[in-house]
């Protein structure tokens, strides 16, 4: 195990040092809830094309559920181990570039999760009738993954393992909306 953390704080401290003080604007802008208000309407405006307006709240109360799960499983997770972030991890700090801090704890990332139950939810949902929304879905969600790395915030396994999460409820989401969608359809 220990090796296993050992490549995760190699891999974060490669990957952080990439970054450069003229990049982090952008990327604090990425990791912010407000930036992607634009990128959310647009969505929600696809699943409104897409479904009529009672399957269309079916669709936004599992996405809502969807979203709740995942972050408090997240925070369950950061209390339940109490891994520290990389920028609370002091053997790290003179290696890296400090961006901003977030609390104490960072096992597992929320943004990861719940960026990436987004795309998997949305892409199974809709996917099939935008063909370049999965792929559009995949970067934003890489992105923003990868904005937590960069500002330090979060080591890469944290990452990992919050879009596996977020990947694995997004399916099992879609596929419970998807029934509760399709019976609406028989009644």
């Amino acid at each position: 195990m220990n090796g296993l953390i050992e490549k995760d704080q190699q891999l974060l401290l490669f990957l952080n040092g990439l970054g450069n003080t003229t990049f982090d604007p952008f990327w604090l802008t990425v990791t912010g809830k407000w930036f992607w208000v634009p990128f959310y309407a647009i969505l929600l405006y696809l699943l409104y094309k897409s479904f009529p307006l009672k399957k269309l709240l079916f669709v936004l109360i599992f996405i809502t559920i969807g979203i709740t799960i995942s972050d408090q499983l997240a925070g369950i997770f950061k209390h339940g181990i109490e891994r520290l972030r990389p920028c609370h991890t002091e053997s790290l700090i003179p290696h890296m570039r400090m961006v901003i801090c977030g609390g104490n704890h960072g096992f597992y990332s929320s943004h990861s999760s719940n960026s990436f139950f987004l795309f998997t939810f949305l892409t199974i949902m809709i996917g099939k009738k935008y063909k370049y929304l999965p792929y559009i879905l995949f970067v934003w969600a890489s992105i923003v993954s990868y904005s937590r790395i960069y500002l330090g915030v979060h080591f890469p396994l944290d990452i990992a393992f919050g879009a596996a999460v977020g990947f694995l409820l997004g399916g099992l989401l879609a596929e419970l909306a998807r029934r509760v969608v399709n019976k609406q359809s028989v009644q």
